[in-house]
């Protein structure tokens, strides 16, 4: 049950698209290492160990919050962390990112990502929401969030990061049958673990379709918009009061499939001009975005500049969340993180 102080609050009533005194700001990767206290924490760890590490988790949101003083926080956790839950076999590699060492290559490989059946297995993700609502401030919101099931597919599919998603479209072309039960898994799965972290106190929901920015829009529609759609329609189900934020990158042609997929807001990259996505979108709802994350490599003139560029496109028109158009870079000065949130509340 949310506090009247957080249903309340800044992010909260843009995600309603009600009128706000100035938009809400947060950061993906907020939390990360373009911090010293994050660095230190990770001396002492290796990522994963951190993401089931619910006190170091909280922790390392809790201080990046409080030094940059956003209007939400989200949880410190990782995208791939259910696919390991669903029978894959995770490794953070040194330089070169996550690889899972049983991809599912072809359709005889399927089964090596099984059905989330049990979402417990992923009780520290929601030990580390309890543990970070519990240091929020009441007025504060959570976001809670998962991969959406075409990225994590991709992930699934290449055994990594991919540059062209070669395997995973040939997948998807020639075996129905078998993406069918790779998308129809995930959605199920994702559905569930997503339920469980607005049980354990998330106020808000992102779903994260990284890499879907290699589709066009039919191939979107027919492969893709089903699945990340009953995602949504399962959450909204089971807590309607919940916002949902679904955010892609790559493909600004997207955003009016994405936003019949669902959503409540719909997340936009620097690829678009603000004003001309939230045409697209339809103004029956919010949007978040979009600011180049390099503009936070420069200076604190040029990112007062940025910021008051995408303030006008907006105008004073109600949904608005402010924020980057992916996540924060590892080179970026927290000071230049810190002249961001200053500057959208500054700014008319």
């Amino acid at each position: 049950m949310k506090t009247a102080a957080c249903w309340n609050s800044r992010m909260m009533k843009a995600l309603r698209r009600e009128p706000v005194d100035v938009p809400p700001v947060w950061m993906m990767r907020q939390a990360g290492r373009y911090m010293a206290e994050y660095r230190e924490v990770r001396e002492q760890t290796t990522f994963l160990e951190l993401c089931k590490n619910p006190d170091r988790c909280a922790e390392v949101m809790l201080t990046a919050v409080e030094k940059l003083d956003v209007d939400a926080a989200i949880i410190f956790s990782d995208l791939l962390l259910i696919l390991e839950a669903m029978g894959m076999e995770l490794e953070f590699s040194q330089g070169e990112g996550p690889v899972f060492h049983n991809p599912v290559s072809d359709a005889s490989q399927v089964d090596n990502l099984r059905e989330l059946d049990d979402p417990s297995v992923l009780g520290y993700v929601y030990e580390t929401v309890r543990k970070t609502r519990a240091g929020l401030h009441s007025e504060r919101p959570l976001i809670g969030f998962a991969g959406a099931p075409f990225t994590l597919a991709s992930y699934a599919i290449e055994g990594g990061a991919s540059r062209n998603y070669l395997r995973t479209k040939k997948l998807m072309y020639t075996d129905p049958v078998a993406w069918d039960t790779v998308m129809g898994r995930l959605a199920r799965g994702v559905s569930a673990y997503l339920i469980e972290q607005i049980r354990a106190g998330a106020d808000i929901l992102q779903l994260f379709d990284s890499w879907v920015g290699c589709l066009g829009v039919y191939d979107y529609e027919r492969f893709v918009l089903p699945y990340s759609r009953q995602i949504i329609n399962a959450v909204k189900r089971f807590s309607p009061d919940t916002p949902v934020i679904h955010f892609a990158t790559g493909n600004p042609a997207l955003l009016r499939s994405i936003r019949n997929a669902g959503g409540d807001c719909i997340g936009i990259d620097w690829r678009i001009e603000l004003d001309v996505a939230w045409d697209a979108v339809g103004h029956d709802r919010s949007i978040q975005g979009n600011l180049d994350p390099a503009i936070l490599l420069t200076d604190p003139l040029t990112i007062r500049e940025q910021v008051a560029r995408l303030r006008k496109q907006v105008a004073h028109r109600p949904g608005f969340v402010f924020n980057l158009g992916h996540g924060i870079h590892k080179e970026t000065p927290v000071e230049n993180a810190r002249e961001l949130v200053k500057w959208v509340r500054e700014l008319v």
